[in-house]
């Protein structure tokens, strides 16, 4: 579950679905190629592959889900501080490749516990824990998380705003300073939060 994020799936093929559990309720919404499926920070969500199942994912606020901006719905006993939380959820950079496919698992594993115990929880209680405990763990983030948007997306929305003001005024001297950018990813299946990642230059 991220706390600020929207995020959003453009599906190029296989077939799937992604299971979401709200304060309004459980769904699951099907995904196949061609579908755009989003949704909003609170929204608990699990990625069912039933096919060969890819996507893309778009994610807000300049890599900012990958920077902590996900907890997952480990079971309260997990939940308690950053450290519990870490032993149970990171995975070590200089491992073998086997040993972070071990860990990926076991905290996938039991991401899983946790959520089949919100999901089939009575009432709203359960989940208001759960959002309240992950609040308590990310605020020691905060203050990095704010500098982040203030640099992407924040700057990237005062520059729109500047655009609009200029072009309200008739200057149009922005345009003469336009550019073309391409990327390439750095690292390619990195074990992210919610599976393999191609991770792109300003991301984590």
């Amino acid at each position: 579950m991220h706390l600020t994020c929207s995020e959003a799936y453009v599906v190029t093929g296989g077939r799937g679905a992604v299971q979401t559990l709200t304060a309004s309720g459980y769904e699951e919404t099907p995904l196949a190629a061609g579908t755009v499926a989003w949704f909003t920070p609170g929204t608990i969500h699990r990625l069912v592959n039933e096919d060969g199942l890819r996507i893309t994912v778009l994610m807000q606020n300049s890599g900012l889900p990958e920077a902590g901006d996900a907890v997952l719905t480990l079971p309260p006993e997990y939940l308690t501080d950053l450290e519990t939380y870490a032993a149970a959820t990171v995975i070590p950079a200089d491992a073998p490749v086997a040993e972070r496919e071990r860990v990926a698992r076991a905290r996938r594993d039991l991401a899983l516990e946790g959520y089949r115990a919100l999901r089939d929880a009575e009432g709203p209680t359960a989940l208001a824990a759960f959002h309240e405990a992950a609040a308590a763990l990310v605020r020691p983030r905060l203050a990095d998380w704010r500098e982040r948007w203030r640099r992407g997306a924040g700057a990237a929305a005062d520059a729109t705003r500047d655009q609009l003001d200029r072009l309200e005024r008739g200057d149009t001297s922005h345009l003469a300073t336009a550019v073309v950018r391409a990327e390439q990813p750095v690292t390619h299946g990195k074990f992210g939060m919610c599976g393999r990642l191609d991770v792109y230059p300003g991301t984590p």
